[in-house]
């Protein structure tokens, strides 16, 4: 089984998907259409209400970095369709 690599999230992008969802669009549709967990963007919601979206400990995410974990988690993800494509394609061709 393959690991997830932890993503991070610049400032804007956590604050576009909390805005999604207080401008009436539903937690699952925008955490589905993002990429990312319901329980991750229902905890920036909880974060954002309490004003501490980006606590003081939160450091700087560049764009690049961002887009570097969603392109690492992707390859995971695909790497882990493949590794299940060729098991079922193993197991299919003894029943033919």
């Amino acid at each position: 089984m393959f690991k997830v690599p932890h993503q991070v999230y610049t400032t804007e992008f956590k604050e576009a998907a909390v805005q999604r969802v207080k401008d009436g669009q539903g937690l699952s549709a925008v955490s589905r259409e993002l990429g990312m967990s319901t329980q991750t963007l229902r905890n920036w919601l909880k974060a954002s209400e309490a004003g501490k979206l980006n606590g003081p400990g939160a450091k700087v995410v560049r764009a690049e970095q961002m887009e570097l974990s969603r392109l690492r988690a992707e390859n995971k993800r695909l790497q882990m369709e493949l590794e299940i494509a060729k098991s079922v394609a193993f197991f299919a061709k003894d029943l033919l």
